[in-house]
Order: C-alpha cells, then sequence, then structure tokens
C-alpha cells in the first residue's frame, strides 16, 4: 500500500505558489524613489550690485531683440541651424534616446529564432551502435523565448535611469544655445567695437598728419627746431601702428562668426565688413528673482538630472541583490529527415518557469550599491556647486556691467574735455604761445581716451550680454 505525503506539504506548496503569485504580480521596486533638491538661494539679489538693473522678468527667451540690431538676430538664427555644436548636441539627444529605447525593450519578451542543419558522424570506439544508426542528419528549427518578470525593479530602475539621462541631454543641447547664442552676440560686438576703434584711430592719423604739416610749415620759417618735427612723426607713426592689429583682431571676428554658423571663414566679409554701430542696451534692463536661475539655466536643471538618473542607478544595482525571475519558452522541429520536418512528430517544445539568484559573489554586488551611491553622493554635490556657480556668475556678470556703464560715463566726459584741449593747446601753439611737447601729450590723450571710450561701449554690451548668459537666455521651453 502506498504511502500518502504528510499533509502539511500541499498546504505549504500552495502558499509557496500564492506567495510567489503575489510577489509577481505587485512586484517591489528597490532602491531610493528620487525626490529633487531643494536649493537654498535668496529671495532678492544684492541691490547694491545690482543698480541699473531692474527687478521683473526678463526677455531671455530672445534677449538680442533688445540690442535692436536686425544683423545680429539674423546671425543668431542662422546660427541656431548651421552651428555644427548644435547638431552635435542633437544627435546626443538621439543616442540617450536610443539607450532608453534599450532600456524600454526589456520590458517586452525577448524572442530568438533558431534554425540549423547538422551532418553527424558517431565514432566507433564509443558505445556499440548499429552501423546504419552512426551517420546521420538533423533539420531543426524553432524559436527559443525568454521574459524577465520586473519583480524588484530592475527594469523600472533602469528605464527611470535613462529617462532622466534622456532628460539631461536635452539640457545639455539647451546649454548650447545659451553659449553659441552669447559667442556669436560677444562676437559680433567685439567686431563693431573693433570698427569704431579702426574709425577713430583713422580719424585721429588725418589730425595728427595736419599737426605734422603744421610743425614742418613751422620748421622752414626757423620757428621750432627740428626736434619737434621728429617728436610729431614719431607720434603719427604711434598713432598709425594700432590700425593693423585692429583689422587683423576684425578679421579673426569675422572668421570666427562665419565658423559659429557653420561656414567658411571667409564667407561674411561682404556682409559684416562694411561698419556699423556698437549695439546699444536698452534703457531698462530687467533681470528676474535668483530662484528664476534654477528655473532658467540649462547647467543647473542638467544637473538635476543627472542627479535623478544617478539616484536610479541604486535601484538598478540593488536589485542585483534579488532573486531574477523569468518565463522562458522553446518551441522547434526537428528531424532527421528533410521530408519529415515539418510534420506534427517532428513538433517540440518546453516552457516554464525559471529563477536565478546570485547567492554568492564575493560582496562585488554589494560594493557595486556602495558604488551607486556614492556616486549619487557626487551628483548632489555637482548640483550644489553648480547652483553656487550659476548665481555667482549672475552677480559677477552684473557688477561687472554696471561698473563698466560708470567707467564709460567718466570716459566720455574725458573725451570731452581733450578734445577741448587738444585744440586749444593747437591754437596756443601756432601763436608761439606754448611748446610742442603739451601739443603731443593733449594729442595722445585725445587718442587714448576715444580708443577707450570705444572699447567701453563695447564693454558695456557685452557684459549685457553676459548677463543674460548667466541668467540661462536664449532658449524657449517649447520643445
Amino acid at each position: 500500500m502506498a504511502t500518502r505525503p504528510p499533509p502539511f506539504r500541499p498546504r505549504l506548496r500552495a502558499a509557496l505558489a500564492a506567495a510567489l503569485a503575489l510577489v509577481l504580480a505587485a512586484g517591489c521596486t528597490v532602491g531610493p524613489n528620487y525626490v529633487p533638491p531643494e536649493a537654498d538661494t535668496p529671495n532678492l539679489w544684492h541691490m547694491d550690485l545690482m543698480r541699473g538693473l531692474a527687478q521683473g522678468e526678463a526677455n531671455l527667451q530672445t534677449w538680442w531683440t533688445a540690442l535692436e540690431d536686425p544683423l545680429l538676430t539674423s546671425l543668431i538664427d542662422r546660427a541656431a541651424l548651421g552651428s555644427l555644436d548644435v547638431h552635435q548636441a542633437v544627435a546626443r539627444i538621439d543616442e540617450a534616446r536610443a539607450r532608453r529605447g534599450i532600456a524600454r525593450g526589456s520590458w517586452y519578451p525577448g524572442i530568438l529564432g533558431t534554425g540549423d542543419y547538422t551532418r553527424q558522424r558517431l565514432s566507433e570506439e564509443t558505445v556499440p551502435i548499429p552501423p546504419t544508426s552512426r551517420t546521420g542528419s538533423i533539420w531543426s528549427t524553432g524559436v527559443d523565448a525568454s521574459w524577465e518578470i520586473d519583480v524588484f525593479g530592475r527594469i523600472r530602475r533602469s528605464v527611470e535611469s535613462t529617462t532622466a539621462d534622456l532628460q539631461a541631454s536635452i539640457e545639455d543641447y539647451r546649454d548650447v544655445l545659451v553659449s553659441l547664442f552669447a559667442e556669436v552676440g560677444l562676437t559680433y560686438v567685439d567686431l563693431r567695437t573693433l570698427q569704431e576703434r579702426i574709425r577713430l584711430a583713422e580719424l585721429n592719423v588725418r589730425n595728427q598728419r595736419s599737426t605734422l604739416q603744421l610743425v614742418r610749415d613751422r620748421n622752414r620759417a626757423g620757428l621750432v627746431g627740428d626736434l619737434d618735427v621728429r617728436q610729431a612723426e614719431q607720434n603719427l607713426a604711434s598713432t598709425e601702428s594700432f590700425i593693423p592689429t585692429f583689422r587683423s583682431q576684425q578679421a579673426a571676428s569675422i572668421h570666427r562668426l562665419s565658423v559659429l554658423l557653420g561656414d567658411p571663414p571667409s564667407s561674411l566679409y561682404a556682409e559684416l565688413g562694411p561698419p556699423q554701430p556698437i549695439p546699444k542696451p536698452a534703457s531698462e534692463i530687467l533681470v528676474g528673482v535668483p530662484a528664476d536661475v534654477l528655473r532658467q539655466r540649462p547647467d543647473v536643471r542638467q544637473a538635476e538630472r543627472l542627479l535623478a538618473a544617478q539616484t536610479a542607478q541604486i535601484g538598478v544595482a540593488k536589485a542585483d541583490l534579488y532573486p531574477r525571475f523569468t518565463l522562458v519558452g522553446t518551441f522547434a522541429l526537428q528531424a532527421s529527415d528533410f521530408s519529415k520536418w515539418f510534420t506534427g512528430d517532428a513538433f517540440s517544445y518546453g516552457f516554464g518557469p525559471a529563477v536565478r539568484w546570485n547567492i554568492f559573489d564575493g560582496g562585488r554586488v554589494r560594493a557595486n550599491v556602495q558604488t551607486q551611491e556614492a556616486l549619487t553622493e557626487q551628483a548632489l554635490v555637482d548640483y550644489e556647486q553648480t547652483v553656487l556657480g550659476a548665481l555667482e556668475d549672475v552677480e559677477n556678470s552684473a557688477v561687472a556691467f554696471v561698473q563698466e556703464n560708470d567707467r564709460r560715463d567718466a570716459l566720455a566726459r574725458s573725451v570731452v574735455a581733450s578734445v577741448a584741449a587738444t585744440g586749444l593747446v593747437k591754437t596756443l601753439y601756432r601763436t608761439g604761445l606754448t611748446d610742442f611737447q603739451n601739443v603731443l601729450d593733449t594729442e595722445r590723450t585725445q587718442f587714448q581716451q576715444q580708443d577707450q571710450l570705444a572699447a567701453s561701449d563695447g564693454f558695456v554690451t557685452q557684459n549685457l550680454i553676459r548677463v543674460y548668459r548667466a541668467l540661462g537666455g536664449g532658449w524657449s521651453p517649447q520643445p
């Protein structure tokens, strides 16, 4: 008489099966759930530093329109389409999107088609086999399928991480736009500034040539010695020496703008060669509050998304501490005779659940978890550092803009005084009431002050562009 199994075994198997089914149905995502960090930012900027900048909602998306220069607007529009840096950033988005697709593909079963033909002959030195059975052929075709059941959230965390990476790549693209548009603006203003400095240098060359002619006339009349002539020649040559340097820098600016647009270096000479005025800032310049920087600056937004991606990697690593459940199946047609390959007797199959659990690995999985946790801590510190750097960038740019405005105003007054002084001293020199050294000093001062004023005009506008760049201007929240 057969023995009956103990009554507790069926109940135990049923309980285990029910528990397994419950776990498979509900799942358990391991690892920390991501919570965006809260950055400690001041409510307002330091107002003494922001003198001349008004609090309010700034037009950051198209900040260049405030300079009212249609050519600059055109250059920026073309840079957005032609810049190779932008094309590369778009390619990085495509890469990140594809990587997310790889991670999401793990949600679905993997099905592998197989097929092979084998001609074999068995050894005569093994188990005795009839001669007619030693040689034969096997025709085989079928599919192997496997489907991982994401019980502990390894796949979910992987998808979460790659999704955050994709979002970080989009912020990287926006950061490229911010830097690109600012560089186009800075280079364009530098070009116009150099053209103004060339104009002023040529104006002073003409004035100093007139002075040299005056000195030569007085020398022929015996009123002044040869020293005055040589000093006038030296002063004129010194001023002329600035022009080639300015022209070289002007050419470099045109070349740089061309490359930023994705064109050959000399492609913009006809368009940018004719001098134009330096773009001037608007009378009222608005900046937002510090919290706006965190919402607008792509590098801050990217650092936050990278932190989210790295946080999810902790869950991916922790999932390896637990068993991995898989459903596997095999369906095949196998026959030793080709004519019988697709008959019902050639059909074979097998399917069922499988489990794999890395019970001992010398601590590698736990070490990987610790590694991911340390990398997450680094990502958090990097985010905090990026926030502080962004706030510092805004305040430094604002201070530079405000102080350069004050310097430009002082230089403007100095230019008015130096032009008047040059006219007066030349009159005194013609009448013999002063020596030529005073004429040299006033002419040198006039050129220096006019050149510095032109450079300062450019610095004011460039520093405003740096303010807009620091605020994260240049991209639209639209897809």
